[in-house]
């Protein structure tokens, strides 16, 4: 495996710099990439985190398993693992970049494009060509949190059974996004899926746990460790949708992410700020709540609840 003029020989981790741009004051921005490759053959498996830079339970599920060794004594294969994807948003509390753009609606890239497309460049050309699986960390974004998840395209076999693997707590199948990173592996043959889990900028150590757990049973399945975690089992969802605000003022919730509601429970209110009116967020179907809104002062049309069924 060579990657970026580095050869990668078996048995020995390598972490490679690869390089991006420049900020304005010239300091030098690079993507990371830890390598750890067996001495004997086996699938590629590509795990990153930070595509949007402030999602940051994902680069941390990337990093405590790299810290934690578990790549360190492979019995096959290879792991690439990328903490943080998007360094630009990393140091600036955002999803996207200076530019405002999105490096997750930027692939392939080009080397000489907007700043996004020059970060989803550099994954293109240099790693998706070597992998065989990828797995891509994410937060839910803004003020959203999202109960751990996998989302993954519902018309594609491979990456289903991926996600049956990994055996989150949900499976969400959705489409795919046009220029997005899975779309690109897609694209290639590559099964790729998503995990979501925990608001941005803030720690989620159960969703931390949840991906790394999921880590495990992949690299339990391929044989390339000895640990193998029993699986759990998925609720599976094909249909989903957002439940919005009616009206504007003071959100309040009554139920959270992960749990079942009924047609006709109340899943919250909305008031103003003088409490002259009061208006209920009602169920109109049984469903399950995936992911909700943590911000308190909403919009009329703001997404509060995100309900799979």
């Amino acid at each position: 495996m060579i990657i970026n003029k580095t050869t990668i020989s078996p048995g020995e981790p390598v972490t490679l710099e690869l390089n991006v741009s420049k900020l304005p004051s010239g300091t030098p921005i690079s993507i990371y990439a830890h390598i750890f490759k067996s001495v004997n053959p086996g699938p590629t498996i590509l795990l990153t985190g930070g595509v949007h830079g402030d999602e940051i339970n994902g680069v941390e599920i990337v990093r405590r398993a790299v810290d934690r060794g578990l790549f360190t004594d492979l019995h096959c294969g290879t792991i690439i693992a990328i903490p943080l994807v998007n360094v630009y948003g990393f140091i600036n509390f955002s999803r996207d970049l200076p530019d405002g753009k999105d490096v997750n609606r930027s692939f392939p890239g080009s080397s000489t494009g907007s700043l996004a497309s020059r970060v989803a460049d550099t994954i293109t050309k240099h790693i998706i060509p070597h992998i065989d699986y990828g797995i891509d960390f994410h937060t839910g974004g803004s003020s959203i949190h999202n109960h751990p998840q996998i989302r993954v395209f519902k018309s594609d076999d491979e990456s289903l059974k991926l996600a049956s693997i990994f055996s989150p707590p949900l499976i969400i199948q959705t489409g795919l996004i046009s220029k997005s990173f899975r779309k690109e592996c897609f694209n290639r043959k590559i099964p790729m899926i998503v995990f979501e889990g925990g608001e941005s900028l803030r720690i989620d150590n159960y969703s931390i746990r949840e991906g790394i757990n999921g880590i495990k049973r992949v690299l339990g399945h391929f044989n390339m460790v000895s640990e193998k975690l029993p699986e759990q089992k998925s609720q599976i969802f094909t249909n989903h949708k957002w439940l919005r605000a009616s009206t504007s003022g003071i959100f309040v919730a009554k139920k959270i992410t992960g749990t079942w509601v009924n047609k006709g429970d109340e899943l919250g209110f909305i008031t103003d700020p003088y409490s002259t009116k009061k208006t209920k967020i009602i169920s109109k179907q049984r469903s399950y709540i995936f992911g909700h809104e943590n911000r308190p002062v909403v919009n009329q049309g703001k997404a509060l609840f995100h309900i799979a069924y």
